[in-house]
C-alpha cells in the first residue's frame, strides 16, 4: 500500500510544504503564507472534529494542544511552523504504525501463519478444501513444510514438526502414530497423513490466535492513566504558554511554549510498550490473555503452585513391584492386572501404570464392569477375577490382608487387590523437575516474598516436595475449595497461582494472575487462566514476571521521559531561546525518542541470566530427592 493511501495527511502536508517552498523560491511570500495558513487551519478544523470524538473514548489533550498551536502560529504569522506542526501532528500516525507494527511483529507472525486450506482424502482421491470445511473424522493429508491445519491424531508411522509458533520450542518435535498433532505446528520433510479431531474453530491454533487479538485490543491500566496524564499536562502547558505571553507581552512566545508541548510519548509510548511485551511473551510461547495482567505480573509478591504436573514431572515411574504372600502371582502377572483394570481410568497413574506395562512387553486384557471411585482408585473385573487399585483405604476396604507398604523419600505406592484379597504394592516415583529449584529461586530475584506448595496429596508427600523445592509453606490433603480459601486468605499480593488449567480451573480462576502451564487443546481458551504457557516448561512461570516487570519499566520510563523532556523545553521556549519552528521539530525528536525506548520491551533485560535461554535448556541443578506418598489422591 502505497503512502498515500495509508496516510494521506502526511502526503498532503508534504506536498503543501513543497508547494510553499516552490512559492517561497519564486519571491511569493504572500501567496506562501497564505497557502500554508489555508491548508494547516483546515487540517486543524479537521482534528477538532476528531478530538472532540476522542473526548468520547477518553482520550484527552494531545489534540486539543496540537490543534491550538496550528491556530496560535498560524494567527502570529509563523506558517512554517504551523507546517511544521501539521506535519508533527499527521506524522505521529505513521510513526504509531510503525511502532505497533515492530512491536507486534511476533503477533503478526501467529497470525500470517493460520491455517487455510486442508487436502482431504475422500473416494480414493484428494481434494483441496478451505480449512473451515473440515470436520472431524476426516483424514486430511498434510505435504512437506505445510501447516497442519487442525488438531488431530498422527495416521503414519512418524513424523517431524516444528511447533514453534505454539510453544516457544525451537528444536522439531517427533510424533509417532496415534500422537496428537496441534494446528499450527509445521510439518517436515516428509508427507504424513492424519485425522481431524476437531473442526478449525476448536482447533488449538485458533483458540491461540483469539488470546492474541484479545491481548493486543486489550487496554492496560498503565495505559489509561497515560490518557489521564494528558489532562494535567495540557493544563499546565496553557498555564506555562500564558505565563511566558504575559511576561514577554509578545504572542510569539505563548506559540513557542505550545509547539514543544504535544504529549505523544502519552498516547503513543504505553501502547506500544505493551504490545511489544505481549508479543515478546508469545514468542517464548507465554500467551497472555490482556494487558492487565502484564502489569499483575510485574507486582507478583505470592507465588503458589500445585504439585503433580508443575512442581513435578507428572509423569510417575516404576521403580518397584512388591507381591504380598501367598498370592501366587508373580510381578509381572500383578503389573499385567493392575494396568488392564487402569486403562479405564483417567488419573495420572493409570498412565504411568500402563506405560509400565507396555514397557515389559505386557499386553492389557479386557475388563469388564469397570467404574471409577473418584481420587480413590478403579474396580473392575479383568477375565474372572475382580481387580480393585488405588489408595490404601480404598483397597484395604475392598479385600482382606491388607499391608500398608513402607516408602523411602520420593516414592508413590500404588495399592492392588485381586480376587478380594491383598495382591501387593507397586513402588513408583515422580520426581522433582530438574528446573523447580532455579524458578523458584528466580522468582525470588524478581521480588516474590512468599511462596506455597498446594496439593491433594498426602501431608508427608507435599512437605517433602516442599523442602526439595524451597517452598515456604506448604497446604496438604486439600479438596479444590481448599485451595481457593487458601489463596484467598493470602495478604501479600499480587498472588499468581502455577497449576495445569484443568483441575486446578477453581483456584487459577480465584488468583490475581493465573498462569495454565503445558496447556493443550481446548485448555488454551480456558477463562480461569490469565496466562496460557503452551510449552511444559516450569521457568516460562518466571519468565512471565520478567517480561511483566521488563515491559512496565520501559513503559513508565518512556510516558516520564517524553513528560520531562516536554517540560524542560517548555521551560526553555519560555524565555524565548527556541524559535516555533525549531520547537515544532524538537518535540518531534522527542517523540521519537520515547517510542524507540518503548520498542525495547521486545527484547530481554539485561541481567545476569537470560530468561529465554533458561527457559530452552534444563537447569544446572540434577536430580532432587524426589516425592513420597501413601497412595492417590486428587492432584
Amino acid at each position: 500500500m502505497t503512502l498515500l493511501a495509508r496516510f494521506p495527511l502526511v502526503a498532503g502536508t508534504v506536498l503543501a510544504m513543497l508547494a510553499v517552498g516552490a512559492l517561497l523560491l519564486n519571491g511569493n511570500g504572500a501567496a506562501a503564507q497564505g497557502t500554508a495558513t489555508i491548508y494547516a487551519l483546515s487540517v486543524a478544523l479537521y482534528r477538532a472534529g476528531t478530538m472532540v470524538e476522542g473526548l468520547f473514548h477518553g482520550r484527552w489533550g494531545i489534540d486539543l494542544l496540537a490543534v491550538t498551536a496550528i491556530g496560535a502560529t498560524a494567527a502570529v504569522g509563523e506558517y512554517i511552523a504551523s507546517l511544521v506542526i501539521v506535519l508533527m501532528l499527521t506524522g505521529g500516525e505513521a510513526l504509531e504504525d510503525f511502532a505497533q507494527g515492530r512491536a507486534t511483529k511476533e503477533l503478526r507472525a501467529l497470525l500470517e501463519r493460520t491455517p487455510r486450506h486442508a487436502h482431504r482424502e475422500a473416494d480414493g482421491r484428494v481434494e483441496d478444501i478451505g480449512v473451515d470445511l473440515v470436520a472431524p473424522g476426516d483424514v486430511l493429508l498434510v505435504k512437506p513444510a505445510e501447516t497442519v491445519p487442525v488438531d488431530g491424531r498422527l495416521l503414519s508411522d512418524v513424523g517431524t514438526f516444528d511447533e514453534s509458533a505454539l510453544t516457544g520450542e525451537s528444536l522439531p518435535a517427533e510424533r509417532l502414530t496415534g500422537d496428537l498433532l496441534l494446528s499450527g505446528s509445521v510439518n517436515g520433510a516428509d508427507a504424513i497423513r492424519m485425522v481431524a479431531t476437531a473442526s478449525a474453530i476448536d482447533s488449538q491454533y485458533n483458540q491461540i490466535i483469539g488470546l492474541v487479538r484479545e491481548a493486543a485490543a486489550s487496554r492496560a491500566p498503565t495505559v489509561r492513566l497515560a490518557d489521564r496524564y494528558a489532562v494535567p499536562f495540557t493544563l499546565v502547558a496553557f498555564v506555562m504558554a500564558g505565563v511566558a505571553w504575559w511576561l514577554s507581552q509578545d504572542p510569539v512566545r505563548f506559540v513557542q511554549v505550545l509547539v514543544v508541548a504535544t504529549p505523544c510519548p502519552l498516547l503513543i509510548a504505553a501502547p506500544v510498550a505493551f504490545l511489544a511485551g505481549t508479543s515478546r511473551a508469545a514468542k517464548a510461547g507465554i500467551i497472555i490473555k490482556n494487558a492487565g495482567t502484564l502489569e499483575q505480573l510485574s507486582r507478583v509478591r505470592s507465588a503458589v503452585f500445585d504439585k503433580t504436573g508443575t512442581l513435578t514431572q507428572g509423569k510417575p515411574v516404576l521403580v518397584g513391584i512388591r507381591l504380598a504372600p501367598g498370592t501366587g502371582l508373580s510381578e509381572d502377572d500383578l503389573l499385567q492386572l493392575v494396568a488392564s483394570a487402569e486403562q479405564y481410568s483417567s488419573h495420572i497413574f493409570a498412565a504411568s501404570v500402563i506405560a509400565a506395562a507396555r514397557g515389559r512387553g505386557l499386553s492389557l486384557l479386557p475388563a469388564t464392569g469397570a467404574s471409577e471411585h473418584a481420587t480413590n482408585g478403579v474396580r473392575a473385573e479383568v477375565g474372572s477375577m475382580p481387580v480393585v487399585v488405588g489408595k490404601p483405604a480404598f483397597v484395604e476396604d475392598n479385600t482382606t490382608g491388607f499391608e500398608s507398604a513402607t516408602l523411602e523419600g520420593g516414592q508413590l505406592a500404588v495399592y492392588a487387590g485381586v480376587g478380594g484379597k491383598f495382591a501387593g504394592t507397586l513402588i513408583m516415583s515422580d520426581p522433582l523437575r530438574s528446573n523447580a529449584v532455579e524458578t523458584l529461586a528466580e522468582l525470588g530475584r524478581l521480588g516474590v516474598r512468599h511462596t506455597m506448595l498446594l496439593t491433594g496429596d498426602a501431608s508427608s508427600t507435599a512437605r517433602h516436595i516442599g523442602q526439595s523445592a524451597g517452598i515456604d509453606d506448604v497446604v496438604a490433603e486439600c479438596l479444590p475449595p481448599d485451595k481457593v480459601a487458601a489463596v484467598k486468605a493470602l495478604t501479600l499480593r499480587p498472588v499468581m497461582m502455577v497449576g495445569d488449567g484443568v483441575n486446578d480451573a477453581p483456584v487459577l480462576a480465584a488468583a490475581d494472575v493465573g498462569i495454565a502451564m503445558g496447556a493443550k487443546g481446548a485448555t488454551a481458551a480456558s477463562e480461569s487462566a490469565d496466562v496460557v504457557i503452551m510449552l511444559d516448561d516450569l521457568s516460562r512461570a518466571a519468565l512471565a514476571v520478567d517480561i511483566g516487570q521488563h515491559t512496565m519499566r520501559i513503559a513508565r520510563t518512556s510516558i516520564w521521559t517524553g513528560i520531562v523532556l516536554s517540560l524542560g523545553l517548555m521551560v526553555v521556549a519560555m524565555a524565548g531561546v527556541i524559535p516555533a519552528v525549531a520547537g515544532a521539530l524538537l518535540q518531534e525528536f522527542v517523540d521519537l525518542a520515547t517510542i524507540l525506548n518503548a520498542l525495547r520491551a521486545l527484547g530481554p533485560r539485561a541481567s545476569k541470566m537470560s530468561r529465554e535461554r533458561q527457559g530452552q535448556g534444563v537447569s544446572t541443578a540434577q536430580a532432587r530427592p524426589q516425592v513420597q506418598s501413601s497412595g492417590r489422591g486428587p492432584l
